[in-house]
C-alpha cells in the first residue's frame, strides 16, 4: 500500500513555510564552541539555500538533533531521548536501574505495562516514534542534499562535504530507529506532505541496504576530511568524518549479523506471528559476518594510511596514569579515540546542562544529584570489572580469603596520619571512572588522574550514601552511584559530549567479526588485549588459563562482552549487545545491591558518618575513631525497588523490539506492528 505522507509523525517544523530546525540568524559554531547560541527562528528553504550562513546554520541544527543517551531535560516536546521522565535504555540492562517511579521505564517497562498506545505527547516507549523528530530529520537531511548546489558564494569542496554530511546524518538517524524497531519507512527525497509516492514499511534488508548506500556513497566519494587535526579540530569537532562514516558502517554491519536478525528463523518463532517477518528478520547469512570482518579491515587499513586517530597511550603506568587515559578516551573533546560525538551545551554548568546539573548538582560532593538522572550501578556490574593486574574479581574466593575489605582500595594506618595512606586502588581502572565505591576518593583533576580529598562513604549511614543503600532509594540505592558522564566537580564548566563512536568499539568489534567468522580466536584476543592495555590490565587469555580462551570460542565471545559492558557504560552498548544476541537469560537474572556496614573498634555495625564529623572533631590518635574506616561487613540484597517483571515472569521476546504507535499502524499506509504488540 502506498504512504500517504500526511499520515506521518507532525513534519510541520521542518515544512517548506517554517524551517525552524535551521539556524539561519543566529551563530553555531562546532568544536568548543558548539551549541554556544542555540539556533532560532524560521525562514523559507529559498532563503536557506540562498544564503550560506543560513545553509551551515540548519546543517548545525540537524546535528543538535542527533540521538544523545544522557537525559538532561523534562519535557515532553521533541526529542525525547533528551527526558528524565522517561529514562534510557541501559537502565533496562543488567548493568544500570534506576529508582525513579515515576519514569516511563520504572513503570511501563518494570512493571510490564509496556503497550502500543501513546500518550497525547506521542510518547509511550524507550524511543517514541512518533516524538524523537525521526521524520523531521530524514526530510531536513534530503533538504540539503537536494538543494546545497544552489547555495551562492560556497566553494564546491564545501558544499560536497555538507552534502555528505547530511548523507552520515541520514543514515545515523535510520540506524537509531532500525535498532530499535527493526525495518523502517524509506524516504529518499524531500516531501511537502501531499505526495503519495512513498510506500509504508520496508524490510529489515532493504533498510539495510538504504543505510549502507548511503555511508558508501560518502566513503567511496572520500570528500569528508578523514578527521580534524590542529586548529580545525578545535573548531570542527562534532562534525562527521571520513573516519566515523566508516565507523558507523561498522556498527550497522555488527548489528545486522547479530542473531537478532541473522537467524535460521525469526526471533518470536513459536510465540508470535507476522504476516512479513521480513520487517525484522534477515534470514541467516554467514558471510554477514564476513562482511563486518571486512568493513573493519578497511577501516584500519585507512587508519594506518592517515593516523589521526589512536588508543590513548598513559603517560605513566600507574593507577592514575590509566585512569586518566580511559577518561580522556570517552570524555575529552580532544580525544584522539572519539570518532563521531553529539553534544547539547556548551558548558557543563547549571540550567546550561541538565545532565550535569541533576547528575553532579551544584555541592562539590556530588550532594545536589537528582535520582532522576541517576542511572544506579548494580552489583552485577561491579562484578564485571576485574582485579587491577586483569584477573577476573570472584567474589566467593575473595571472601574466603578475608580479602572483600580490599576489593575497592587499601590502605596503610600510619599513626597520626587520619586518611589511609598508601592507597591502592585494587580494580580496574575503569571501575572508578564508571561509578564511586566505598573508600575511593572524590575529588579528581582534570588535566590529570590523581584524587584527593573526601572519601566516598558508600556503608549504610555513611556522610556519602546515608540510608540509600538500606532503603534501596535515591542514588546510592545500589551502594553505588554513576559516575560515567559525570566525573566530578572537575568537569564544571568543561565542555561535555556523548560518544557515538569510539575508535576501542572498532577494536573490540574487530575481535567478534574475527571469532563469528571463523577467524583466529588467538587474532581476536590480540584486539581486545590492546584496549585493555590502555588502563593497565594482563591479557585476556593469560588472566583466564581456565577458560581456554583460545579454543573455546563460547567463553571468548562472553569475555567480549563484558569487555564491553567495563568500556562503554552509558552508551547504550549493554542494551543493544543484550538484544542483538537476544540475551533473554541477562534480561531475566535478577539484579543485586551491596550494603556495607562500618565496623566499630569491637566489631560491631556503626551507622554513623566518618568524614564529615569524627574525621574533624576527634583528636586522639588512640580513639579508632581518630582514623578512616577500613573494616567493614558486606551483604548483597536483591534489588525490589523496581524490580522487574522479567524476574518472576520470564523475558518475553517481544521486548526485544519496540512497539510502533498503535495510532500510525492504524492509518494504513503499511507500518505493520512489530511481534507481540
Amino acid at each position: 500500500m502506498k504512504l500517504n505522507i500526511k499520515h506521518l509523525p507532525v513534519i510541520g517544523l521542518l515544512g517548506l513555510a517554517a524551517l525552524s530546525v535551521g539556524s539561519c540568524t543566529d551563530e553555531v559554531a562546532f568544536g568548543d564552541k558548539f551549541l554556544e547560541k542555540a539556533p532560532g527562528g524560521t525562514n523559507t528553504a529559498d532563503s536557506i539555500f540562498h544564503n550560506p550562513e543560513y545553509t551551515r546554520g540548519y546543517l548545525a541544527r540537524i546535528y543538535s538533533r542527533q540521538y544523545f543517551n544522557l537525559m538532561e531535560s523534562s519535557s515532553n516536546t521533541c526529542p525525547q531521548h533528551l527526558n528524565y521522565w522517561k529514562g534510557m535504555p541501559d537502565m533496562l540492562t543488567d548493568l544500570h536501574f534506576t529508582v525513579f517511579a515515576k519514569s516511563l521505564l520504572f513503570t511501563a517497562y518494570y512493571g510490564g505495562m509496556l503497550t502500543s498506545t501513546a500518550d497525547q505527547y506521542g510518547n509511550h516507549t524507550v524511543y517514541p516514534y512518533n516524538n524523537e523528530g525521526i521524520w523531521e530529520n530524514v526530510r531536513a537531511c534530503w533538504l540539503i542534499i537536494e538543494r546545497i548546489n544552489e547555495v551562492p558564494n560556497m566553494d564546491q569542496d564545501e558544499k560536497d562535504r555538507i552534502r555528505d554530511e547530511a548523507k552520515c546524518l541520514l543514515a545515523a538517524q535510520y540506524f537509531t530507529a532500525f535498532r530499535f524497531f527493526g525495518g523502517m519507512p524509506i524516504i529518499k527525497g524531500t516531501f511537502s506532505g501531499t505526495e503519495s509516492s512513498y510506500e509504508g514499511r520496508k524490510s529489515a534488508q532493504e533498510t539495510l541496504d538504504f543505510m549502507l548506500g548511503l555511508l558508501d556513497e560518502v566513503i567511496e566519494a572520500k570528500k569528508l576530511p578523514w578527521g580534524y587535526t590542529g586548529a580545525a579540530a578545535a573548531s570542527e569537532t562534532g562534525h562527521w568524518t571520513l573516519a566515523g562514516a566508516m565507523a558507523q558502517k561498522i556498527q550497522i554491519l555488527q548489528f545486522a549479523a547479530s542473531p537478532l536478525m541473522n537467524s535460521e528463523a525469526p526471533y518470536y518463532e513459536g510465540k508470535y506471528t507476522m504476516a512479513h517477518p521480513e520487517y525484522v528478520w534477515l534470514g541467516y547469512d554467514k558471510t554477514r559476518w564476513t562482511a563486518l570482518r571486512k568493513a573493519c579491515e578497511d577501516f584500519f587499513t585507512a587508519l594506518n594510511a592517515n593516523g589521526v586517530y589512536h588508543l590513548v597511550v598513559p603517560v605513566e603506568n600507574t593507577q592514575e596514569g590509566y585512569r586518566y587515559a580511559y577518561r580522556q578516551a570517552y570524555m575529552y573533546q580532544d580525544s584522539p579515540e572519539i570518532l563521531h560525538s553529539v553534544r547539547t551545551a556548551n558548558k557543563a554548568h547549571g540550567n546550561d546542562y541538565g545532565w550535569y546539573n541533576l547528575g553532579w548538582g551544584g555541592a562539590a560532593d556530588g550532594g545536589g544529584t537528582n535520582e532522576r538522572c541517576a542511572p544506579n550501578p548494580t552489583q552485577e556490574y561491579a562484578e564485571m570489572f576485574p582485579w587491577a593486574d586483569g584477573t577476573p574479581f570472584d567474589w566467593d574466593k575473595t571472601a574466603a580469603e578475608g580479602k572483600l575489605d580490599e576489593m575497592f582500595v587499601k590502605g596503610d594506618r600510619v599513626p597520626g596520619q587520619k586518611m589511609l595512606q598508601n592507597r591502592v586502588y585494587t580494580r580496574d581502572p575503569r571501575m572508578y571512572e564508571t561509578m564511586g565505591v566505598n573508600g575511593a576518593l572524590m575529588g579528581l583533576d582534570y588535566s590529570s588522574g590523581t584524587s584527593s580529598g573526601a572519601n566516598w562513604e558508600a556503608w549504610v549511614g555513611g556522610s556519602d550514601a546515608s540510608q540509600q543503600p538500606a532503603t534501596n532509594t535515591g542514588v546510592w540505592a545500589t551502594g553505588y552511584r554513576n559516575l560515567k558522564y559525570v566525573g566530578g566537580e572537575f568537569f564544571r564548566r568543561k565542555n561535555p559530549q556523548w560518544s557515538w563512536l569510539q575508535l576501542s568499539d572498532v577494536y573490540l568489534t574487530y575481535a567478534e567479526a574475527i571469532l563469528q567468522d571463523g577467524g583466529s580466536l588467538t587474532d581476536a584476543i590480540s584486539y581486545v588485549d590492546q584496549v585493555r592495555a590502555r588502563v593497565g590490565l594482563k591479557g585476556l587469555a593469560e588472566c583466564n588459563p581456565d577458560k581456554n580462551l583460545t579454543t573455546n570460542k563460547e567463553n571468548l565471545l562472553e569475555e567480549i562482552l563484558r569487555e564491553r559492558a567495563c568500556e562503554f557504560a552509558l552508551q547504550c552498548t549493554r542494551y543493544y549487545d543484550m538484544v542483538r544476541y537476544k540475551r533473554a537469560d541477562l534480561f531475566e537474572r535478577k539484579l543485586h545491591g551491596l550494603r556495607i556496614y562500618r565496623l566499630n573498634a569491637n566489631g560491631e555495625r556503626t551507622e554513623t558518618p566518618w568524614y564529615d564529623t569524627e574525621q574533624s572533631s576527634i583528636d586522639n590518635e588512640n580513639d579508632e575513631r581518630f582514623y578512616e574506616p577500613n573494616k567493614f561487613e558486606y551483604e548483597k540484597f536483591e534489588i525490589t525497588t523496581g524490580a522487574r517483571i522479567w524476574w518472576t515472569d520470564g523475558f518475553d521476546c517481544k521486548w526485544f523490539l519496540q512497539p510502533f504507535p498503535l495510532s500510525e499502524v492504524n492509518k494504513g499506509y503499511g507500518l505493520d506492528q512489530n511481534p507481540g504488540w
